[in-house]
Protein backbone atom coordinates (compact mmCIF):
# COMPACT_ATOMS: atom_id res chain seq x y z
CA UNK A 1 0.00 0.00 0.00
CA UNK A 2 1.35 3.24 -1.08
CA UNK A 3 1.77 6.75 0.86
CA UNK A 4 -1.31 7.86 -1.21
CA UNK A 5 -3.73 4.82 -0.58
CA UNK A 6 -3.00 5.42 3.05
CA UNK A 7 -4.39 8.99 3.37
CA UNK A 8 -7.17 8.37 1.35
CA UNK A 9 -8.36 5.37 3.15
CA UNK A 10 -7.89 7.34 6.21
CA UNK A 11 -9.56 10.44 4.64
CA UNK A 12 -12.59 7.79 3.94
CA UNK A 13 -12.84 6.53 7.36
CA UNK A 14 -13.13 9.90 8.93
CA UNK A 15 -15.68 11.27 6.63
CA UNK A 16 -17.83 8.49 7.29
CA UNK A 17 -17.34 8.88 11.13
CA UNK A 18 -18.73 12.87 11.03
CA UNK A 19 -21.56 11.57 8.28
CA UNK A 20 -22.82 8.94 10.88
CA UNK A 21 -26.50 8.88 11.79
CA UNK A 22 -27.34 9.63 15.31
CA UNK A 23 -30.53 7.59 15.27
CA UNK A 24 -29.88 3.49 16.02
CA UNK A 25 -28.15 4.30 19.24
CA UNK A 26 -27.88 8.13 18.92
CA UNK A 27 -24.75 10.02 19.76
CA UNK A 28 -23.36 6.83 21.80
CA UNK A 29 -22.41 4.83 18.86
CA UNK A 30 -21.79 7.87 16.73
CA UNK A 31 -19.11 8.26 19.51
CA UNK A 32 -18.11 4.58 19.41
CA UNK A 33 -17.40 4.94 15.55
CA UNK A 34 -15.56 7.98 15.81
CA UNK A 35 -13.28 6.43 18.54
CA UNK A 36 -12.76 3.25 16.37
CA UNK A 37 -12.19 5.41 13.41
CA UNK A 38 -9.57 7.69 15.27
CA UNK A 39 -7.77 4.10 16.42
CA UNK A 40 -7.56 2.69 13.18
CA UNK A 41 -6.36 5.96 11.44
CA UNK A 42 -3.30 5.55 14.02
CA UNK A 43 -2.78 2.43 13.26
CA UNK A 44 -2.45 3.42 9.46
CA UNK A 45 -0.61 6.23 10.22
CA UNK A 46 1.86 3.94 12.34
CA UNK A 47 1.79 1.95 9.26
CA UNK A 48 2.81 4.60 6.72
CA UNK A 49 5.40 5.65 8.63
CA UNK A 50 7.30 2.28 8.51
CA UNK A 51 6.75 2.22 4.36
CA UNK A 52 8.78 6.00 4.51
CA UNK A 53 11.25 4.36 6.58
CA UNK A 54 12.10 1.38 4.77
CA UNK A 55 11.97 3.20 1.45
CA UNK A 56 14.55 5.59 3.00
CA UNK A 57 16.49 2.77 4.59
CA UNK A 58 16.81 1.25 0.97
CA UNK A 59 17.21 4.49 -0.96
CA UNK A 60 20.54 5.09 1.51
CA UNK A 61 22.24 1.41 0.18
CA UNK A 62 25.76 2.12 -1.78
CA UNK A 63 25.13 1.11 -5.35
CA UNK A 64 27.39 -1.52 -6.73
CA UNK A 65 30.14 0.19 -9.04
CA UNK A 66 30.81 -2.89 -10.93
CA UNK A 67 27.32 -3.11 -12.69
CA UNK A 68 27.34 -3.35 -15.80
CA UNK A 69 30.81 -3.93 -16.31
CA UNK A 70 31.99 -6.57 -18.69
CA UNK A 71 33.92 -9.52 -18.15
CA UNK A 72 37.52 -8.07 -19.85
CA UNK A 73 36.98 -5.17 -17.14
CA UNK A 74 36.02 -7.42 -14.24
CA UNK A 75 38.88 -9.82 -14.95
CA UNK A 76 41.44 -6.44 -15.46
CA UNK A 77 40.52 -5.38 -12.16
CA UNK A 78 40.69 -8.21 -10.19
CA UNK A 79 44.11 -9.15 -11.59
CA UNK A 80 45.07 -5.65 -10.69
CA UNK A 81 44.11 -6.01 -7.02
CA UNK A 82 46.24 -9.78 -7.49
CA UNK A 83 49.05 -7.50 -8.25
CA UNK A 84 48.71 -5.90 -5.20
CA UNK A 85 48.02 -8.22 -2.95
CA UNK A 86 44.78 -7.56 -2.03
CA UNK A 87 43.03 -10.74 -2.46
CA UNK A 88 39.58 -10.38 -0.58
CA UNK A 89 38.77 -7.87 -3.25
CA UNK A 90 40.29 -9.89 -6.33
CA UNK A 91 38.21 -12.94 -4.78
CA UNK A 92 34.97 -10.53 -4.42
CA UNK A 93 35.55 -9.14 -8.10
CA UNK A 94 36.09 -12.67 -9.48
CA UNK A 95 33.14 -14.05 -8.14
CA UNK A 96 31.00 -11.62 -10.19
CA UNK A 97 32.53 -13.01 -12.61
CA UNK A 98 31.69 -16.06 -12.82
CA UNK A 99 27.98 -15.42 -11.51
CA UNK A 100 27.31 -13.00 -14.16
CA UNK A 101 29.60 -14.20 -17.14
CA UNK A 102 29.67 -18.03 -16.16
CA UNK A 103 30.80 -19.15 -20.28
CA UNK A 104 33.71 -17.93 -22.05
CA UNK A 105 37.82 -17.65 -21.58
CA UNK A 106 37.32 -14.90 -18.88
CA UNK A 107 35.44 -17.18 -16.81
CA UNK A 108 37.58 -20.26 -16.84
CA UNK A 109 40.89 -17.88 -16.08
CA UNK A 110 38.56 -16.80 -13.24
CA UNK A 111 38.11 -20.24 -12.00
CA UNK A 112 42.00 -20.79 -11.67
CA UNK A 113 42.62 -17.43 -10.80
CA UNK A 114 40.15 -17.59 -7.59
CA UNK A 115 41.65 -21.01 -6.36
CA UNK A 116 45.07 -19.44 -5.97
CA UNK A 117 43.44 -15.91 -4.50
CA UNK A 118 41.71 -18.16 -1.92
CA UNK A 119 44.59 -20.03 -1.18
CA UNK A 120 46.41 -16.84 -0.50
CA UNK A 121 44.24 -15.01 1.39
CA UNK A 122 43.98 -17.98 4.31
CA UNK A 123 40.80 -19.89 2.76
CA UNK A 124 42.64 -23.11 2.15
CA UNK A 125 38.80 -25.14 1.95
CA UNK A 126 37.34 -22.38 -0.75
CA UNK A 127 40.74 -22.86 -2.53
CA UNK A 128 40.41 -26.56 -2.98
CA UNK A 129 37.22 -26.33 -3.60
CA UNK A 130 37.61 -24.24 -6.70
CA UNK A 131 40.40 -26.93 -7.73
CA UNK A 132 37.85 -29.94 -7.60
CA UNK A 133 35.37 -27.69 -9.21
CA UNK A 134 37.74 -27.06 -12.04
CA UNK A 135 38.51 -30.75 -12.22
CA UNK A 136 35.08 -31.54 -13.10
CA UNK A 137 34.36 -28.98 -15.27
CA UNK A 138 37.37 -29.23 -17.61
CA UNK A 139 38.91 -32.34 -17.10
CA UNK A 140 41.09 -31.56 -20.65
CA UNK A 141 42.10 -28.13 -19.72
CA UNK A 142 45.71 -27.32 -20.95
CA UNK A 143 46.22 -25.55 -17.35
CA UNK A 144 45.01 -28.57 -15.19
CA UNK A 145 48.59 -29.49 -14.94
CA UNK A 146 49.07 -26.23 -12.82
CA UNK A 147 45.74 -27.13 -10.68
CA UNK A 148 46.96 -30.42 -9.65
CA UNK A 149 50.26 -28.64 -8.77
CA UNK A 150 48.39 -25.79 -6.71
CA UNK A 151 46.31 -28.33 -4.56
CA UNK A 152 49.83 -30.42 -4.02
CA UNK A 153 51.19 -26.94 -2.61
CA UNK A 154 48.02 -26.14 -0.81
CA UNK A 155 47.93 -29.60 0.88
CA UNK A 156 51.75 -29.13 1.47
CA UNK A 157 51.91 -26.16 3.11
CA UNK A 158 48.18 -27.44 5.23
CA UNK A 159 50.28 -27.33 8.57
CA UNK A 160 52.21 -23.85 9.33
CA UNK A 161 56.01 -24.29 8.89
CA UNK A 162 56.76 -21.64 11.25
CA UNK A 163 54.60 -23.34 14.12
CA UNK A 164 56.55 -26.40 12.75
CA UNK A 165 60.10 -25.14 13.88
CA UNK A 166 58.65 -23.07 16.74
CA UNK A 167 57.54 -26.74 18.27
CA UNK A 168 60.46 -28.50 16.83
CA UNK A 169 57.63 -31.05 15.66
CA UNK A 170 58.14 -33.49 13.29
CA UNK A 171 55.60 -33.67 10.45
CA UNK A 172 55.63 -37.04 10.41
CA UNK A 173 53.86 -36.82 13.98
CA UNK A 174 51.00 -34.77 12.78
CA UNK A 175 47.93 -36.17 10.83
CA UNK A 176 48.89 -37.76 7.37
CA UNK A 177 45.96 -36.02 5.58
CA UNK A 178 47.28 -33.52 4.17
CA UNK A 179 50.57 -35.12 3.13
CA UNK A 180 48.95 -38.18 1.68
CA UNK A 181 46.31 -35.80 -0.67
CA UNK A 182 49.39 -33.61 -2.02
CA UNK A 183 51.47 -36.82 -2.61
CA UNK A 184 48.25 -37.80 -4.66
CA UNK A 185 47.91 -34.61 -6.45
CA UNK A 186 51.90 -34.30 -7.19
CA UNK A 187 51.85 -37.93 -8.65
CA UNK A 188 49.46 -37.39 -10.83
CA UNK A 189 50.73 -34.28 -11.88
CA UNK A 190 53.72 -36.38 -12.53
CA UNK A 191 52.36 -39.01 -13.88
CA UNK A 192 49.59 -37.02 -16.28
CA UNK A 193 51.98 -34.08 -17.51
CA UNK A 194 55.44 -35.46 -17.09
CA UNK A 195 56.99 -32.60 -19.28
CA UNK A 196 55.36 -30.29 -17.25
CA UNK A 197 56.95 -27.13 -16.31
CA UNK A 198 55.76 -27.92 -12.52
CA UNK A 199 56.46 -31.35 -12.68
CA UNK A 200 60.71 -31.33 -11.57
CA UNK A 201 59.43 -29.71 -8.54
CA UNK A 202 56.06 -31.82 -7.38
CA UNK A 203 59.06 -34.90 -8.36
CA UNK A 204 61.13 -33.08 -5.36
CA UNK A 205 58.37 -32.55 -3.34
CA UNK A 206 57.22 -36.27 -3.61
CA UNK A 207 60.37 -37.42 -2.36
CA UNK A 208 60.15 -35.72 0.70
CA UNK A 209 56.53 -36.69 0.97
CA UNK A 210 57.17 -40.23 0.57
CA UNK A 211 59.41 -40.33 3.27
CA UNK A 212 56.97 -37.78 5.26
CA UNK A 213 54.51 -40.32 5.56
CA UNK A 214 56.75 -43.54 6.20
CA UNK A 215 57.51 -41.80 8.94
CA UNK A 216 54.15 -41.25 10.51
CA UNK A 217 53.99 -45.17 10.03
CA UNK A 218 57.56 -45.67 11.92
CA UNK A 219 56.07 -42.95 14.55
CA UNK A 220 52.93 -44.70 15.42
CA UNK A 221 54.50 -48.75 15.31
CA UNK A 222 57.51 -46.97 17.74
CA UNK A 223 54.81 -45.78 19.77
CA UNK A 224 52.72 -48.92 19.87
CA UNK A 225 56.41 -51.15 20.59
CA UNK A 226 56.75 -48.40 23.54
CA UNK A 227 53.77 -49.14 25.23
CA UNK A 228 54.33 -53.18 24.54
CA UNK A 229 51.24 -53.52 21.59
CA UNK A 230 54.05 -55.47 19.82
CA UNK A 231 51.27 -57.14 16.83
CA UNK A 232 50.14 -53.17 16.18
CA UNK A 233 53.94 -51.70 16.06
CA UNK A 234 54.79 -54.68 13.45
CA UNK A 235 51.59 -53.94 11.32
CA UNK A 236 52.30 -50.50 11.05
CA UNK A 237 56.43 -51.07 10.26
CA UNK A 238 54.79 -53.45 7.79
CA UNK A 239 53.00 -50.86 6.32
CA UNK A 240 56.00 -48.88 5.85
CA UNK A 241 58.19 -51.13 4.34
CA UNK A 242 55.67 -52.70 2.10
CA UNK A 243 54.32 -49.11 0.57
CA UNK A 244 57.33 -46.74 0.73
CA UNK A 245 60.66 -48.98 -0.29
CA UNK A 246 63.44 -46.93 -0.80
CA UNK A 247 62.43 -44.27 1.90
CA UNK A 248 65.19 -43.59 4.70
CA UNK A 249 62.44 -44.62 7.14
CA UNK A 250 62.08 -48.40 6.27
CA UNK A 251 65.57 -49.48 8.30
CA UNK A 252 63.85 -48.09 11.68
CA UNK A 253 60.92 -49.82 10.65
CA UNK A 254 62.48 -53.29 10.40
CA UNK A 255 64.43 -52.52 13.43
CA UNK A 256 61.25 -52.22 15.02
CA UNK A 257 59.93 -55.60 13.29
CA UNK A 258 63.10 -56.77 14.53
CA UNK A 259 62.28 -55.95 18.65
CA UNK A 260 58.56 -56.67 18.51
CA UNK A 261 58.88 -60.06 17.40
CA UNK A 262 61.59 -60.67 19.50
CA UNK A 263 59.26 -59.31 22.83
CA UNK A 264 56.85 -62.14 21.25
CA UNK A 265 58.92 -64.69 21.15
CA UNK A 266 58.77 -65.27 17.57
CA UNK A 267 62.04 -66.04 16.62
CA UNK A 268 61.73 -67.02 13.05
CA UNK A 269 60.20 -63.73 11.75
CA UNK A 270 62.50 -61.75 13.80
CA UNK A 271 65.63 -63.84 12.16
CA UNK A 272 63.61 -63.01 8.96
CA UNK A 273 62.92 -59.36 9.72
CA UNK A 274 66.82 -59.45 10.85
CA UNK A 275 68.22 -60.62 7.73
CA UNK A 276 66.33 -58.23 5.59
CA UNK A 277 67.46 -55.14 7.76
CA UNK A 278 70.98 -56.38 6.94
CA UNK A 279 71.17 -57.17 3.54
CA UNK A 280 69.35 -53.98 3.11
CA UNK A 281 71.24 -52.14 5.79
CA UNK A 282 74.45 -53.56 6.51
CA UNK A 283 76.09 -50.53 9.20
CA UNK A 284 72.50 -49.94 10.39
CA UNK A 285 72.86 -47.73 13.23
CA UNK A 286 69.92 -49.34 14.68
CA UNK A 287 71.80 -52.64 15.04
CA UNK A 288 74.60 -50.94 16.60
CA UNK A 289 72.94 -48.09 18.81
CA UNK A 290 69.62 -48.74 18.93
CA UNK A 291 67.16 -45.82 19.22
CA UNK A 292 68.65 -42.29 18.72
CA UNK A 293 68.06 -39.09 20.38
CA UNK A 294 66.37 -36.83 18.00
CA UNK A 295 69.53 -34.59 16.72
CA UNK A 296 67.45 -31.59 14.71
CA UNK A 297 64.65 -31.55 12.70
CA UNK A 298 65.36 -33.46 9.56
CA UNK A 299 62.85 -32.79 7.30
CA UNK A 300 63.75 -28.82 6.79
CA UNK A 301 65.13 -29.26 3.02
CA UNK A 302 63.99 -26.10 1.62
Amino acid sequence: MDSLSVRNTTMQLNTLAMQAPASAGGHSACARWRGFASRLGYALACLLAVVVLAGCANTGKEPDPTVGWSAERLYKEAKDEMDTGNWTQASKLLEKLESRYPFGVYAQQAQIDIAYVYWKDGSNPQALAAIDRFERLHPNHPNLDYMLYLKGLINFYQDSAMLSSLTRQDPSERDPKGARESFDAFKALVSRYPDSKYAPDANLRLNYLVNSIAMNEVHVARLYLDKGAYVAAVNRAQTAVRDFQGAPAVEEALYIMVLAYDKMGMADLRDDASRVLALNYPDSQFVKNGFQKDSGPWWKIW
